[in-house]
């Protein structure tokens, strides 16, 4: 499961694509970031004329057993009880979908307790949460292969449903902390500088957070860089599920829209198995978690919008969205200064 064939776009149209957009009725470069925008889904699309089909965000949920340790303002149960909040249609993701059309999946890739009374959540559990990185690897080799094929099926089902466009969240108190050690582990920056507040610790509590991943880090000596290995030790079953997700997405030539800091060290994974997955990423949000500056500058990432979001469940996905599709919108529907009899001097 550790080969993925992610072809990247094929450069032959870029300069077709990049006379479409010089030629609308606009002064050269007006439209800025919506321009680049442009560029990239008429790419990975493959077409001058790109559309955007069905979009949905996949939400992964999962318990951390690193979040015993007191890495998180919050007590573990908050995740069971958000997947209800989320499946009742109540959270901000509900919310931020609804109005902007996009559609959902709740998915329960290793939440503690059952939701066997909830039909809208997808029971995709590969354990009860996974085990305390500070004791012992979060998951088993079998584990982490069983939670990225979980995630690619899920993408194929979107897929195979008319979807083009698809965004990965996640909750899972106690995430952060693997995010955290994620970005450690596969980047080589220092831990200081990838440890956040998380759901909003204090500086005593801050101080706790790094201090204990640390020793987390420390535990696992042996550990180095590998993508897979990494991903196994300190990671979460929804993180290998997003990444999954993401890297067969990236095979069926999807849009990948990516919300914040923890989804963006689900990509990281992703991009030290495949680089060719980065191709198809809309970076949606600049998150406000320490670390996340560094870790989009790490993929190449440029962020659509810097709203100061910290909450993650594929919130940025659905609130950048309508940006994508002004981007394909203008593409396809602004007029050219010839179709308008504009003379194209007034882009001087």
């Amino acid at each position: 499961m550790s080969t993925w064939t992610i072809t990247p776009p094929d450069p032959a149209l870029a300069a077709a694509i990049a006379h479409k957009i010089d030629t609308k009725t606009k002064p050269l470069g007006a439209l800025g970031e919506l321009e680049s925008l442009a560029r990239q889904i008429a790419l990975v699309q493959q077409t001058l004329t790109p559309a955007l089909a069905r979009p949905h965000v996949l939400v992964f949920a999962a318990d951390h057993g690193i979040a015993r340790a007191g890495v998180s303002q919050y007590p573990p149960e908050v995740t069971h009880q958000m997947v209800r909040n989320f499946a009742a249609g109540g959270a901000a993701i509900n919310v931020f979908c609804r109005q902007n059309g996009l559609g959902i999946t709740i998915v329960d890739a290793g939440v503690c307790g059952s939701f066997a009374d909830l039909p809208a959540v997808r029971d995709e559990k590969i354990a009860e949460g996974t085990a305390n990185f500070l004791e012992a690897p979060a998951m088993t080799a079998a584990q982490c292969a069983d939670a990225l094929r979980r995630g690619a099926r899920l993408a194929d089902e979107r897929h195979a449903a008319g979807s083009n466009v698809l965004g990965v969240g996640e909750m899972g108190i106690g995430n952060t902390s693997s995010a955290a050690v994620l970005m450690h582990k596969l980047t080589g920056r220092p831990l200081a500088g990838c440890v956040g507040r998380g759901t909003g610790l204090d500086a005593a509590g801050l101080a706790r957070k790094l201090e204990t991943l640390a020793r987390a880090v420390g535990a696992h000596p042996a550990v180095g860089d590998d993508p897979l290995a990494v991903l196994a030790t300190f990671g979460g079953f929804e993180i290998a599920q997003m990444c999954g997700a993401l890297l067969r997405a990236a095979e069926h030539r999807m849009l990948l829209l990516i919300d914040g800091f923890i989804a963006s060290a689900a990509l990281l994974v992703a991009a030290r198995l495949a680089p060719a997955v980065l191709a198809y990423c809309v970076f949606c949000h600049e998150s406000d978690e320490h670390g996340h500056r560094q870790l989009l500058a790490e993929l190449g990432g440029r962020p659509l919008l810097r709203l100061g979001l910290r909450l993650g469940e594929g919130t940025g996905c659905a609130l950048a969205y309508p940006l994508v599709q002004a981007a394909a919108g203008f593409l396809n529907e602004m007029a050219s200064f010839e179709s308008a009899g504009v003379s194209d001097d007034s882009a001087a």
